[in-house]
């Protein structure tokens, strides 16, 4: 363990400095990390280049090895294996409630210890909870685990009891109060032609709010921030209705998406069952709806711009651009949307060439819906890589400073983790890209028939991985460097 000092102004811990980096960075920035999926500093001892062409060679053998699966049954065997695990209706009933209320609670104190706690980033419980326990600790349970926000999310509160009002006085038979709750639900609704695109801009615009300004070290802003957010998004469900959690709030769509690929699976009846961890995104595609597709390729991609931004790469390139009179948040928002423009149009070409080589009839748009999951995987591997070690390292600070919000203590511990712990990173994101190439193995057996189409449907698909993979793993190699400008 050692005493961390006060940080210094620059980038919070740096994007997604996790493992050894969340070591080396500690002594030196305390401030809690600033929220996104990504940032980087290398921690292994072998060139750059090495282990981007060895990421690279490993998907591809990965694909390889699943060519000789093709046993249909047997796949589905391994698929379709399921447990069912206890869930008793009335326990959910009780479990539920109080969960809820704890996290307003806990909500509660993070806006108030935002606003009137310590500054320094290491002793303040809002900034710690927020980065430390709740987007690189809690989002990490979501798919190695279970999806347990509906249960948490605190801006469904407000919704739920109106609702619990609602049925109350629908029981009692109380006509009029009946009335009056209906019209502060469901009130307005979200266009169908929009799809999902809302979240997918919402999503795009805490990333970049993330990475140009000071919110992951500023408990001050940061409050604000939450509170705004919180506003909004009780406005929304209100007058939209359960919708809004389901098309127009991006971090529920990034723990839904995240809980598909969790062992613990909840189905609609509120049953349960254990699985292993993938295989349910080997059932379903995506629901037919505008920017499904859009949202997963955005969750991949701002964890790669997140860390992109926190290298010396980045920093040579952005300087002369500034310098030539470019506005730099003009810049950084320029990067994020034509990245993510980027990895869309390499997706949807890669459906495309699906179509072709296996020579269906299927359409490129129900192709790019039908293969989408196989993206989870990757994005949950780059959470992994850039958070937990992260996580582990803070851990202390965190439980030290939640003892006490308001008083914390002066120097709290942070947890130094080995140097090795650098390389298990990269294995975190390889075994992301190993497992994906399963999903899309199983998925092109589902949707086309014989061996030889659904063989052939995954040349363009584990081209597109390759890139993906040496793209991440590059990010993950280079050493950190505070975005400039911001």
């Amino acid at each position: 363990m050692e005493e961390p000092r006060p940080s210094r102004r620059g980038r919070p811990l740096g994007g997604g400095v996790a493992a050894a980096a969340a070591v080396a960075v500690l002594s030196e920035r305390v401030a809690a990390h600033s929220g996104s999926l990504g940032g980087s500093v290398a921690s292994a001892t072998v060139p750059s280049w090495l282990t981007v062409l060895t990421g690279g060679i490993v998907v591809g053998g990965s694909f390889l090895f699943t060519t000789l699966l093709t046993d249909h049954d047997a796949m589905r065997g391994v698929n379709w294996w399921r447990l069912a695990l206890p869930a008793p209706a009335r326990l959910r009933r009780a479990v539920v409630p109080f969960a809820r209320a704890c996290s307003v609670g806990v909500l509660l104190v993070v806006l108030a210890t935002g606003f009137v706690g310590p500054r320094e980033g290491v002793r303040n419980f809002a900034l710690l909870l927020v980065w430390v326990g709740w987007w690189a600790g809690y989002t990490a349970t979501t798919y190695l685990v279970g999806n347990t926000w509906p249960a948490l999310n605190p801006w469904r509160a407000p919704l739920s009891a109106l609702r619990w009002i609602r049925d109350r006085r629908r029981a009692g038979g109380d006509g009029d109060a009946e009335g009056e709750a209906d019209s502060l639900v469901g009130g307005v609704s979200v266009p169908a032609p929009w799809g999902v695109w809302p979240a997918v801009v919402g999503l795009l615009g805490l990333v970049w709010l993330e990475v140009v300004s000071p919110v992951g070290e500023n408990p001050r802003l940061l409050a604000g921030v939450v509170l705004a957010y919180s506003l909004a998004t009780v406005a929304g469900s209100l007058l939209a209705g359960p919708v809004w959690f389901d098309r127009v709030d991006p971090i529920s769509r990034v723990f839904a998406a995240y809980g598909r690929l969790a062992p613990i699976q909840c189905g609609v009846d509120g049953s349960l069952s254990l699985r292993l961890p993938g295989t349910a995104l080997t059932e379903d595609s995506l629901p037919d709806r505008p920017g499904e597709v859009a949202f997963l390729v955005a969750l991949l991609w701002v964890t790669t711009y997140d860390g992109l931004v926190a290298t010396p790469t980045w920093a040579a390139a952005v300087e002369p651009v500034v310098d030539a009179g470019v506005p730099a948040l003009v810049v950084y928002a320029a990067v994020l949307l034509a990245g993510f423009a980027l990895f869309l149009g390499v997706y949807r070409l890669a459906a495309r060439r699906v179509r072709e080589t296996a020579d269906t009839y299927v359409t490129a748009r129900a192709i790019e819906r039908w293969f989408a999951p196989a993206l989870l995987p990757i994005a949950a591997g780059y959470h992994l890589a850039h958070f937990l070690g992260y996580f582990l390292g803070l851990a202390p600070a965190l439980a030290a400073v939640a003892t006490s919000p308001f008083a914390p203590p002066a120097s709290p511990l942070a947890l130094v983790l080995p140097g090795w712990y650098g390389s298990v990173k990269l294995l975190f994101v390889l075994a992301g890209h190993v497992l994906a190439i399963w999903v899309a193995h199983s998925l092109a057996f589902e949707l086309f028939p014989g061996v030889l189409a659904a063989i052939r449907s995954q040349y363009p698909s584990v081209v597109v991985m390759v890139f993906y993979t040496m793209t991440s793993l590059w990010v993950i190699t280079q050493p950190y460097a505070p975005p400039p400008y911001v």
